[in-house]
Order: structure tokens, then C-alpha cells, then sequence
């Protein structure tokens, strides 16, 4: 079985997707998937990085020192946010052949989308609940925080409908959506957990 975690900032989400890994033994992937992506495409981990869930970065391409990109891909590559997609997808496609998975963000929902054995799942929680825990991570007001969260979910937002053609944290678009903040961090891992375990025996 592969897991697709979609989350609002500050939801909890990627603690919850870690916490659901160790209780399945599934395999962990969030920032992972560039290292495996870097491999793949022969450019640095860092390049993917910049890029990492959302679009325009290429506009900015030429202004980065030469380092991020190995000189063969730079020169004979076809360099564009579209291939550095492609590179990720091929990533993702490639781990859960191998094994089950849980897999944080980066559309990995509609790369995975013809599997038979893939569940997608968005956590969401309250506005006032995650601009508390990016207080509490960055050390900021709250008017900073909810700057923060609108500029990252913009960013996902934008990077996941453009490649999907659906709404990202659209409950049509996932198997389950569930608020964190009504139950925690470790009750709602539970909860997906007992919903996959039920889904995969039916």
C-alpha cells in the first residue's frame, strides 16, 4: 500500500505521515524524494530543493551560482520545471514499486493515481490552531505566521493544481480529509492508520 499526504502548514501533517510510517513500517519520504530525484536526474539535491513544491523558480535559473547544476545537464539537458517534475515523478514511481510507502506532498497522489494500492489523505486543521504552531517553530507574531502559511499554501496550492488539474485540499480530490487539531498529532495518525488497515482488506 502507498500513502499520499497532503497537509496544510502548520496541520501537523508531516509528523502525522512520519508517525503513520513507523506504525505501518512503510518507508518515509518528504525531503527524501529529492535526494532520490537528484540520483535520478544527475543534478544536485540542492537544485531540487529550490524548486521544492513550487512553480517560477526556473525564472531565477541563471541568477544561481553554476555549482547547483553538473555542467553536462546544464549544457545537453532540456532544463524545465515540467522535466524537474518528470525527475521527482520517476523518483516516486521508482520507491513505491519497491516497497510501501508514505509520501509527503509533491503530488505524489496523481503520480501514483492508476496504482490499485494507493490511499490519499489531507490533513487540514484550524487557522488559529496552525498559525500557533508556526509561532511556536519560527519564534514570530502572528501576523507573521499567517503570512507564513499564505505564502507556502499559495505556493503548494499552485504547484498542485498545475500539475494535477485538480484542487489541492479539495476533499474531492483525496480518500480522506481529516482535522488534526480536533484530536492531535497521535489520535489522528491512529485514525488514518485504522482507515488504511480497513481499506485494504476490502
Amino acid at each position: 500500500m502507498n500513502i499520499c499526504i497532503g497537509r496544510q502548514l502548520g496541520s501537523g501533517g508531516r509528523e502525522i505521515a512520519c508517525r503513520l510510517a513507523e506504525m505501518l513500517g512503510y518507508k518515509f519520504y518528504d525531503k527524501e524524494l529529492l535526494n532520490l530525484a537528484a540520483k535520478e536526474s544527475g543534478f544536485s539535491e540542492e537544485f531540487f530543493e529550490q524548486n521544492d513544491e513550487h512553480k517560477g523558480f526556473l525564472k531565477s535559473l541563471f541568477h544561481m551560482h553554476i555549482p547547483h547544476v553538473s555542467d553536462i545537464n546544464f549544457y545537453k539537458s532540456d532544463i524545465s520545471e515540467e522535466s524537474l517534475f518528470q525527475f521527482q515523478s520517476d523518483a516516486i514511481r521508482k520507491a513505491a514499486y519497491e516497497g510501501n510507502c508514505v509520501f509527503v506532498g509533491r503530488c505524489a497522489d496523481y503520480i501514483l493515481r492508476d496504482r490499485t494500492d494507493m490511499l490519499s489523505v489531507f490533513i487540514t486543521a484550524d487557522l488559529d490552531w496552525r498559525a500557533q504552531q508556526v509561532i511556536s517553530r519560527h519564534k514570530c507574531s502572528k501576523d507573521e505566521a499567517l503570512k507564513i502559511i499564505h505564502n507556502a499554501e499559495s505556493q503548494r496550492a499552485s504547484y498542485y493544481n498545475y500539475y494535477t488539474g485538480k484542487r489541492w485540499g479539495d476533499s474531492a480530490s483525496y480518500d480522506l480529509c481529516v482535522n488534526s487539531c480536533r484530536l492531535g498529532l497521535d489520535a489522528t495518525a491512529q485514525l488514518v492508520r485504522d482507515f488504511i488497515v480497513k481499506s485494504s482488506k476490502l
